[in-house]
């Protein structure tokens, strides 16, 4: 495993408890979601696993390495993306990125950093100082820095937040170019739709616990549902009596008739259903199907929690 997190637990002032008992096995070369509300704790997880603040129990191993024992190495292995943009604002893009690299003890290597720049479209800006640049252009050169010293992890805290679309997008390529050189990657998002499409696998923490943690798609099978919605040719004051054994709705404009069901299993009812409608004189132009989206099944969790 690329990062080990076993036991770990988190006191601050007051005895607050920010984690309780974290255990996480994230592997090599996979893009990790952790999602969850604000306060939930997914920062202070971050900070303690890059070492900025100290864990009060447990042990936290990146690549077999100790974040305590071996510190300096651990370090070296770890790039992070803060919310918070933190720059000098009168340095240029290339010397700052450059000095990153330096502060980990990396000799320089214009071709490595050339190379960034240019996957984050920032080459024509390297020599422009940081206070010219757009927030979009800001986050970017965040990233940059945190890419700076080749880290095999990659931490991703809110990375697309005041990014405008085209600066998403881009940013995501970059983000799949990075997992198939084999980085590991672990994402806080609150845009659910980039975790719904980017992730391998998802963990979901709130009031300092992890709720969850499942392959993506096994986890959307699971706790997703579906919808069957028919467009009828004709609306319907009401759901007749003789189809009372499905859940069956009417939109509010009952030109729709909705059949809501557990997608984890394979629903045979769905044939009989069809069957019922032509025996009751039913009939529809269309039929088509809505699976619950990734936010839907994280509101339902943390609300469950």
């Amino acid at each position: 495993m690329m990062l080990s997190i076993r036991n770990l637990n988190k006191f601050y002032a007051g005895n607050f408890q920010a984690l309780k008992n974290i255990n996480l096995e994230i592997r090599k070369g996979e893009i990790f979601a952790l999602l969850g509300p604000n306060g939930a704790g997914k920062t202070s997880l971050i900070n303690t696993v890059c070492g900025l603040v100290n864990p009060s129990e447990g042990k936290v191993l990146v690549d077999g390495h100790d974040i305590i024992k071996d510190f300096r190495i651990t370090r070296s292995l770890i790039g992070l993306v803060p919310q918070e943009l933190a720059t000098d604002a009168f340095e240029t893009v290339w010397d700052t990125v450059s000095l990153s690299r330096g502060l980990f003890g990396k000799a320089p290597n214009r071709s490595h950093i050339e190379r960034t720049l240019k996957q984050l479209s920032l080459w024509d800006k390297k020599s422009s100082m940081i206070r010219t640049l757009s927030g979009g252009m800001k986050r970017r050169v965040m990233i940059a820095k945190a890419l700076s010293h080749e880290p095999q992890v990659l931490f991703l805290d809110e990375p697309t937040a005041g990014v405008d679309v085209n600066l998403r997008k881009d940013m995501w390529e970059q983000v799949r170019l990075l997992k198939q050189s084999g980085v590991t990657i672990i994402l806080t998002t609150h845009y659910l739709d980039e975790a719904e499409e980017m992730a391998d696998r998802i963990s979901v923490i709130n009031k300092g616990e992890i709720i969850v943690t499942e392959n993506k798609d096994d986890l959307m099978k699971k706790l997703g549902r579906k919808q069957l919605i028919l467009d009828l040719k004709d609306p319907l004051k009401q759901v007749p009596a003789q189809l009372s054994r499905w859940p069956l709705t009417l939109n509010t404009e009952a030109t729709q008739l909705i059949y809501t069901y557990d997608s984890s299993k394979d629903d045979k009812g769905i044939p009989e259903l069809l069957a019922g409608l032509s025996a009751a004189g039913i009939e529809y132009n269309d039929i088509h199907t809505k699976q619950n989206s990734l936010e839907e099944i994280f509101i339902q969790l943390v609300k469950s929690s």
